[in-house]
């Protein structure tokens, strides 16, 4: 599958529209990593606890976007973009979407 955040593929044409695709996720901070979230938000510096949460929810709610798409019948989505929401306290959403299309390559 490719994911590209443009408006098409270099060197392809779109043949096919067929529509939005998401994915979402949403995680909760682990109590262990709050309090060292807790430290570092005294004395500075990266949060990594918070980084790697925010990095596999990234790479879940992508590859449920790209499992709907595969459905479909896609084999690239165009306008990948991500949102991030506050759900309650400790817990964060992160929604992927794009739009899923069909191309292939231009020939020569």
């Amino acid at each position: 599958m490719i994911l590209t955040n443009i408006e098409n593929v270099p060197g392809t044409r779109i043949i096919a529209h067929m529509g939005l695709v998401s994915g979402s996720t949403v995680r909760a901070k682990h109590a262990g990593k709050d309090i060292m979230a807790g430290v570092k938000n005294f004395f500075g510096g990266e949060i990594k606890g918070y980084t790697e949460l925010m990095n596999e929810s990234r790479k879940e709610a992508t590859q449920r976007m790209i499992n709907l798409a595969e459905k479909m019948g896609a084999n690239a989505i165009i306008n990948v973009r991500y949102a991030t929401s506050a759900i309650t306290v400790g817990a964060s959403e992160v929604y992927a979407y794009g739009t899923a299309v069909k191309i292939e390559e231009i020939e020569n």
